[in-house]
């Protein structure tokens, strides 16, 4: 049993018929399927939460099309591996080959000039790309190759396609076929694959072989008392990942710059990606600080776009810098609490109609209709203020920006009640 590859890996599907899930994308009459079996493919990236098929898929599309499959990961690849792969691929176009598929698999980890690379073996159609990333494309794939590819969304698999899943490896695979196995309970499995279906098959595998009998009943209590014994310090993909990125974020939240660099510490040592780590601290920056201390969203700013220019180890310390200062940074989610309100308001009321004054008056039509009439130009006024009324009437005096209690915000709502008086109760 030992020698036998994982049965997420066993259980690998090769055609788009056996494949589970992504039903908007390969069922029948579904657009990449379409394009599939036309032969006809874009290059595309595939975009989707670890565990949902993105390099299965990439694998299907090969065999369907009859391509070579050229694969490349971007955590331990670079340009010399990306040039010999186009080399080889000009060599297959000068015998009149087929062309290959490259499979890049997390492409939001490629730099740009990394990225820069492919953009002329793409243009000139020598390989058909596909991308598979867990992040949004359009902030990690550089505009000229995303503008070349197709995007498709990839969805988390519903439970009942986990528990066919489970079903399937039980009755399909080769040895636990072997086995009388019985699923009583599967909520643990599905707890703790996190929606991930290679997650859940290994989590199966782990312990089918753990409890190494012919006939397993497979529990929620003996679930978790294998594979907790089993579980990784931490796994950036899993359940685990949710988990320490929570306790980071309520560390900052909380103000203790030392938990909150233990947490960074924890995920840094589990190869967490560090522009993950940066864009939650630029979330958090408004979120949690705001207006209390606007200077830090700008540093996160700052540190999100240094992560991505420096690279790895030195990164570790501009993330270091801007979690102590953020976790040391007074607090308020004054502003997150201000859209919630005016979104909730804006579900509640329908749609008001924007006051004349207020409205933009480009002909004479407009203008005599009342467009405009009565604008009061604030920098004319004493103070750059006039008391006009700007919200629709029947929303007059709603409060949604209440300033948070600390210096900053505290100075903004003096200055706020001085303005408008009795009209908004700051």
């Amino acid at each position: 049993m030992a020698t036998l590859p994982p049965l997420a890996e066993r259980m690998r599907p090769t055609t788009l018929n056996d494949y589970v899930g992504q039903q908007h994308l390969v069922g029948e009459g579904a657009i990449l399927r379409k394009a599939i079996q036309s032969g006809n493919l874009p290059s595309l990236i595939l975009w989707g939460p670890p565990g949902v098929g993105k390099t299965t898929l990439a694998y299907i599309i090969s065999n369907q099309l009859n391509r070579p499959f050229f694969s490349l990961s971007a955590i331990n690849s670079g340009v010399k591996d990306i040039r010999e792969v186009i080399e080889k691929a000009a060599v297959l176009k000068s015998l009149n080959e087929n062309l290959p598929v490259l499979f890049i698999d997390e492409i939001h980890r490629f730099s740009k000039s990394q990225q820069d690379s492919l953009l002329g073996a793409v243009e000139r159609g020598l390989v058909t790309l596909i991308g598979a990333t867990t992040e949004n494309p359009s902030f990690e794939v550089i505009s000229a190759l995303l503008s070349r590819c197709q995007v498709y969304i990839l969805k988390s698999l519903s439970e009942d396609e986990l528990v066919d899943l489970l079903n399937k490896a039980i009755s399909e695979d080769k040895y636990l076929t072997k086995l009388k196995i019985q699923i009583k309970e599967h909520e643990a499995l599905l707890r703790l694959s996190g929606g991930d279906a290679r997650k859940l098959l290994n989590v199966l595998d782990l312990v089918v072989n753990a409890v190494d009998k012919p006939e397993v009943i497979l529990t929620n209590e003996l679930v978790l008392q294998h594979v907790q014994q089993n579980m990784a310090i931490y796994d950036k993909a899993g359940e685990q990942h949710y988990d320490i990125i929570s306790a980071f974020i309520k560390s900052i939240r909380g103000s203790d710059p030392n938990a909150a660099v233990y947490w960074l510490a924890r995920m840094i040592a589990g190869g967490e990606d560090p522009s993950f780590i940066a864009r939650r601290l630029l979330i958090l920056a408004s979120e949690d600080i705001g207006n209390a201390n606007p200077n830090a969203l700008l540093l996160a700013n700052t540190c999100f776009q240094a992560v991505n220019v420096i690279g790895w180890p030195e990164s570790r310390i501009i993330l270091s810098q801007t979690v102590t200062y953020l976790a040391s940074s007074p607090k308020s989610n004054a502003s997150y609490e201000a859209i919630g309100k005016a979104q909730e308001l804006v579900a509640r009321t329908g749609d008001q109609s924007v006051p004349l004054h207020l409205r933009n008056a480009p002909t004479k039509l407009m203008k005599n209709i009342g467009y405009g009439k009565e604008y009061q130009y604030s920098h004319s006024y004493e103070g750059n203020f006039s008391t006009q009324e700007f919200f629709p009437d029947t929303l007059s005096g709603t409060l949604l920006y209440d300033p948070g209690k600390n210096d900053a915000e505290e100075k903004l709502r003096s200055r706020l009640k001085s303005l408008w008086k009795e009209k908004y109760k700051y």
